[in-house]
């Protein structure tokens, strides 16, 4: 399957120029209907045949091995969640936090990356150090100077900082500005110190290829609902084989024991520890499908296509206006304009459909491969009057 043949399977394409795929991706009919099939049987069929429980199970399995095959990982090492920041929240909760613990984040982090932290600084007195990452002035950017640093890590106060932390955060992809982290020296670097990584991979999976086992990291969290295509509500989260054993969830449930029936219980082993409870199957049938559906096209195609797509974008913007890197590290494009919020609804009001960013105050555009190149040239068309 082509990339273009997909596009022609997404209704929300139909009417506007879509370039916002790092906040949500619109999903294709045959996720839809994937997911609207499962609540169908479970509501409809399962409960006098299979039963709603076993039905449900099935789908939740069959995503466990689509998510593991997705990032280079074993069915056991995923565990189902509802999005990134549900993720991320499993995992803070799964230490016994006190004033002797650090965790060590990037200035760069979503806000599913910053709240679970500020609170444990709040409430259990964790010290939380930020690393600050190289941002260019807008007079160097006018200059010329340092168009290519900003959301970039000095690895020497990657080392600074990790010294006695107990968990790092990060983003594998900034949000912010498209860069890729070097997320394996950060997890060697951590893991010399003692420390355990936790990587915010949502913008990753579905544009560009994940192996977790390259990473090395501890837990990786992700959702569906971006470049992976699929609904609300199909998140995920990996575990490393063994770093499950040393972790009590805050939440528990009969999907997170061995046996909820028995009195002394056991914890799942493996990363099925950090489910919980009864949850819908539909998202994460969804999920499956639309990780079927990528891999038919081919990931690598995918990749290929976003960063000739996100080429094209970014040599019409003037130096001093981009503020993602000018090669090709992701379909996130971060640019300048003079009132952001302004810019967006005057696309908005075009049929062109790209976000706000709080900081850096600017705009973002998210290409992928389900994007054209009459699709790049309008929406340079239209951020023309914002360049002059």
């Amino acid at each position: 399957m082509e990339p273009s043949e997909l596009r022609e399977t997404m209704p929300a394409l139909e009417s506007s120029v879509y370039c916002n795929w790092g906040a949500g991706g619109p999903s294709p009919r045959r996720v839809v209907e994937a997911a609207e099939s499962t609540l169908e049987h479970h509501e409809y069929e399962a409960p006098t045949a299979e039963g709603m429980y076993p039905a449900a199970f099935d789908a939740y399995e069959e995503a466990r091995a689509a998510v593991a095959d997705l990032l280079g990982a074993s069915p056991d090492e995923i565990a189902l969640t509802q999005s990134t920041t549900d993720g991320i929240n499993r995992v803070a909760g799964a230490f016994d936090w006190d004033g002797n613990d650090v965790v060590v984040r990037t200035d760069l982090e979503h806000s599913a990356g910053i709240l679970p932290w500020q609170r444990l600084e709040r409430n259990h007195e964790v010290e939380v150090r930020v690393l600050e990452t190289s941002v260019a002035s807008p007079t160097q950017r006018a200059d010329g100077e340092a168009v290519d640093e900003d959301g970039r890590l000095d690895l020497e106060a990657v080392k600074a900082a990790a010294e006695d932390a107990t968990l790092f955060c990060v983003s594998s992809l900034t949000w912010t500005h498209g860069t890729r982290l070097p997320i394996e020296t950060i997890v060697e670097i951590a893991h010399d110190a003692g420390a355990l990584v936790l990587v915010d991979a949502v913008q990753s999976p579905g544009q560009v290829p994940v192996d977790v086992r390259e990473w090395g990291a501890d837990f990786v969290v992700g959702a569906g609902h971006k470049w992976l295509l699929a609904p609300f509500g199909a998140g995920f989260l990996f575990v490393r084989d063994g770093v499950e054993r040393d972790r009590v969830p805050a939440a528990i449930g009969y999907r997170s024991v061995e046996d909820a029936n028995v009195g002394d219980y056991q914890y799942a082993a493996g990363a099925r520890r950090f489910e919980v409870g009864t949850a819908s199957p539909a998202p994460h049938a969804g999920l499956t499908e639309a990780i079927t559906i990528l891999e038919e096209i081919g990931l690598e195609t995918i990749h290929r296509r976003i960063e000739r797509l996100t080429d094209r974008l970014k040599e019409g913007v003037p130096d001093k206006r981009l503020l993602s890197p000018r090669a090709s590290e992701s379909g996130l494009v971060t640019i300048a304009v003079d009132d952001p919020e302004r810019t967006v609804e005057r696309l908005a009001e075009q049929g062109l459909v790209i976000r706000h960013l709080p900081n850096p105050d600017a705009v973002r555009a998210s290409i992928h491969a389900f994007n054209s190149r009459a699709d790049v040239d309008a929406l340079l068309e239209a951020l023309d009057e914002e360049f002059r």
